[in-house]
């Protein structure tokens, strides 16, 4: 049986992620250098977007197999998601934290006015939010700052994406 070309490895591989593969994984993965992961990576996206109903985005740092925006409304009508939206809360203060990360608890409720104790859990047990560390402080308070989840789950490849922060009133 012949060996299968890079593509076709990469398709597969990316076939079974749940999550974006970084380069640097798929070179780890595939055994070859990261120039000839990319350039196989744009011939799949290429070949990919002239046909069928997949396509390979970039997202959160990696590259991930997706249907084609077109298709989402029959994916909808199939899967019936459950409505898991976001609170003006729980989006304010992922906001802060993307913005001013690493952040504390009490950097938050200062900045928001309010205890934000109950949305920060929230968001930690969503997986868009994660402890970074400690700060060095009396109490140790501990570190907030968004993960790559949070990239996932906006469509953003980097915290660069994030429209520019706004100014504040003076």
């Amino acid at each position: 049986m012949p060996q299968p070309d890079l593509k076709s490895i990469l398709h597969a591989l990316l076939f079974v992620a749940e999550a974006p593969l970084s380069v640097q994984t798929l070179c780890e993965a595939t055994g070859e250098s990261a120039d000839a992961v990319e350039i196989a990576l744009h011939e799949l996206q290429a070949e990919l977007a002239e046909r069928g109903a997949i396509q390979l985005v970039q997202l959160a740092g990696g590259y991930q197999l997706a249907t084609k925006p077109e298709y989402a409304f029959y994916i909808a009508r199939l899967l019936n998601p459950p409505q898991k939206r976001l609170s003006k809360a729980a989006l304010e203060t992922l906001a802060i934290i993307a913005y001013e990360q690493p952040i504390t608890q009490a950097q938050i409720d200062a900045l928001r006015g309010v205890d934000s104790s109950h949305t920060v859990r929230q968001l930690l047990a969503r997986g868009l939010i994660q402890e970074l560390g400690r700060k060095d402080a009396p109490g140790k308070p501990t570190l907030y700052g968004v993960t790559p989840q949070f990239l996932h789950y906006f469509g953003l490849n980097s915290l660069d994406e994030l429209p520019e922060k706004p100014r504040e009133e003076s």
